[in-house]
């Protein structure tokens, strides 16, 4: 399908779906007792600011900023120890404030800083009893230890690369721009550090949070890969859980290629929604007949596997039609400005085009790369084992061209997939999770979000996940990524505050209109 990124970056941009299963051991060693001991020194926030658009986000009143200190390796607390960014929007009702409350927005690779910096002031209600906390997770934007995989120069490079899966060469190519990226990562980042970023680490991280916040136990919301930190530390400290909201839903039983076969097919109906929706409208840059849209954005983007579009002093490729494809298609509010991209990219301008993947690969207007890309790469390549065995990878292959073929009405995909070794294969490190059934006894009721049209974490994802933590189900008819908070949805927004404000959860099985 020309909708989504091919080749090396479709390797690189998948969300993996498991979650780390090594329970904590207990804490008996005298230097992570002084970690758990520590307190959080609160002052402005611009001086943890690690790029133009934290240092945007951060200006704004009322937020306050401190680092917190965790060991690099968690076996080893006495050694060598990173700080992360923490930033938090305080109670406003403080002498009825219940605690903290963490968010963490997904990835992974996305600021919680950033998302709390933007989001925090207008959670009104919550931020009444709650103070409102965002944390940059390991590796992510105010976080050490720094990731580094391709610099700024060779991630657009990297973008311009088409390779055509039907040439001889294609696996070869696909598998030597992989295993680059993988021996990059391990030259410029450094084994000890790519072998400590997994969620796994997460999870014990926001466990010390928890502690320097002064928190007994944790009240948390996670989005999308927030799902995967939250349900890992619900599976650690179970018996440390007051309130857990746990929307856009990975599996953690779900293996990779499970995963990418569930994204294919989320990213696929989207596309197929949005076909339907621009076909209605006064101009549609896909045509008014939905089931020759996937035909009619191959014919705009075909030109550009060969000869990328000039937008000024750079250039627009097809990969990037499909990153951008791919970002707007996470909600539906996004359509109408992705129609007018797709217009534009038919007049011979692709500036719209352009921004939509520059925003979603975290790319600034200096031409620096926010680093989450890398970091995906990495948290990815090592909380899941990879698929080394080439026969494997071809069932994988086949299946997800049979499943976009059933969804195509029978058409093949005129982009499909490579049987290639991914990125993981090539990882200098061992994974220290693998994807299993989450057991968490003595965890209180937590509230499961899902909406029945996710692209990227599909509602499936959403009921295994409410039946394995034996939570209460909230499902939101729509067609988009997320919905606790961030679509001014009353329907889920209100029982599901009152549940982090007083532990009432809504009535299992809710349903929402979008």
């Amino acid at each position: 399908m020309t909708l989504k990124a091919t080749g090396l970056l479709a390797a690189l941009l998948l969300l993996a779906a498991c979650t780390p299963s090594a329970p904590e051991p207990a804490k008996t060693d005298p230097a992570l007792d002084k970690l758990y001991a520590q307190k959080l020194s609160w002052g402005p926030c611009p001086p943890l600011a690690a790029s133009s658009q934290q240092q945007e986000a951060f200006a704004g009143q009322g937020l306050e900023c401190a680092k917190l200190t965790a060991p690099l390796d968690h076996a080893k607390p006495g050694e060598k120890t990173i700080s992360l960014g923490v930033l938090r929007v305080a109670a406003t009702e403080q002498a009825n404030r219940i605690g903290s409350l963490v968010f963490n927005p997904g990835g992974p690779g996305q600021s919680g800083m950033s998302h709390l910096a933007v989001e925090g002031p207008k959670m009104v209600e919550l931020r009444k009893r709650f103070d409102l906390i965002g944390f940059d997770p390991r590796g992510v934007g105010a976080s050490e230890p720094k990731v580094r995989c391709l610099d700024a120069a060779e991630r657009d490079a990297q973008r311009l690369v088409h390779i055509d899966p039907a040439a001889p060469d294609a696996v070869a190519r696909t598998e030597a721009e992989t295993k680059q990226v993988a021996d990059k990562c391990a030259e410029r980042t450094g084994k000890d550090v790519l072998a400590v970023l997994g969620t796994r680490e997460v999870a014990k991280d926001l466990d010390l949070l928890r502690a320097a916040l002064g928190d007994a136990k944790l009240s948390y919301v996670g989005y999308s890969y927030g799902t995967r930190i939250g349900t890992a530390y619900a599976e650690n400290h179970p018996d440390k859980v007051r309130a857990m909201v746990l929307d856009g839903a990975v599996d953690p039983n779900q293996d990779l290629a499970a995963a990418q076969l569930a994204q294919e097919e989320g990213f696929a109906k989207a596309f197929a929604a949005f076909a339907k929706d621009c076909a209605k409208q006064a101009a549609c840059a896909l045509g008014r007949k939905p089931e020759l849209a996937e035909d009619n954005l191959d014919k705009l983007t075909k030109p550009l596997k060969k000869t990328p579009l000039k937008v000024g002093a750079r250039k627009l490729s097809a990969n990037d039609v499909g990153i951008a494809m791919t970002a707007a298609l996470y909600t539906q509010e996004q359509w109408p400005t992705l129609n007018l991209a797709l217009l534009a990219l038919q007049a011979g301008q692709g500036e719209l085009v352009l921004a939509f993947a520059d925003a979603y690969l975290g790319r600034a207007e200096d031409g620096s790369y926010a680093g989450d890309t890398d970091l995906l790469t990495a948290v990815n390549c090592v909380d899941t084992p990879p698929v080394t065995d080439r026969a494997q990878v071809e069932a994988n292959t086949r299946k997800i061209a049979e499943k976009l073929r059933e969804i195509r009405g029978g058409k093949p995909d005129p982009e499909p997939p490579v049987a290639a070794l991914d990125v993981c294969a090539h990882w200098p490190v061992p994974p220290t999770s693998k994807p299993h059934q989450p057991k968490a006894d003595g965890l209180p009721r937590t509230v499961v979000v899902s909406t029945t049209g996710d692209p990227a974490t599909p509602h499936q994802a959403g009921i295994d996940l409410a039946k394995a933590l034996n939570a209460h189900l909230v499902t939101v008819e729509a067609t988009q990524h997320g919905a606790f908070l961030l679509r001014g949805n009353k329907c889920v927004d209100d029982p599901v505050t009152r549940y982090l404000l007083d532990g009432t959860p809504p009535s299992d099985n809710t349903r929402c209109p979008g």
